[in-house]
């Protein structure tokens, strides 16, 4: 399978144009969407990494699969053709009853791909809004609230 080679390049790890309808679609729920993403995803590749570990090709399948749409939703297309490669080797072993020892190059290079592709989305995405927390409706004001 040779060496995963990819770049902080946006047009080779992330598609413009997917990536702009995205934003545009998912619109101010946008930051929230990419944080969902940050935590699905290192919990996938957590969890296919352990499955690696266990020789459990089985479990490989469901995290791989999850981190293949959310991926696919931003414009990650390296990022999911990673993780479909790995749901697939998952589905084939679990049909031939066989370990999953060739997916372990794919599975080494997951982690350091999702890394490189979530910094570049968050970097594009820009900083996410502050939340300004101030007294309202409904909400008491304590000294301890107010900045002098």
């Amino acid at each position: 399978m040779g060496e995963a080679s990819v770049s902080l390049e946006p047009g080779i790890l992330v598609d413009r144009e997917a990536f702009a309808k995205a934003r545009a679609e998912l619109g101010a729920g946008f930051q929230r969407i990419l944080g969902y993403f940050r935590e699905d995803g290192i919990k996938s590749v957590s969890a296919i990494e352990a499955a690696m570990r266990a020789k459990n090709a089985a479990g490989l399948i469901i995290p791989a699969h999850t981190l293949k749409g959310e991926a696919r939703q931003f414009g990650a297309a390296p990022l999911a053709e990673l993780a479909e490669r790995i749901e697939t080797m998952g589905r084939d072993c679990v049909e031939t009853r066989d370990t999953p020892e060739d997916v372990l190059e794919d599975v080494v290079a997951l982690r350091p791909l999702f890394t490189q592709t979530l910094a570049l989305l968050e970097r594009e995405a820009g900083p996410a809004p502050v939340r300004r927390s101030a007294a309202g409706f409904g909400r008491r004001t304590s000294p301890a609230n107010i900045i002098g």
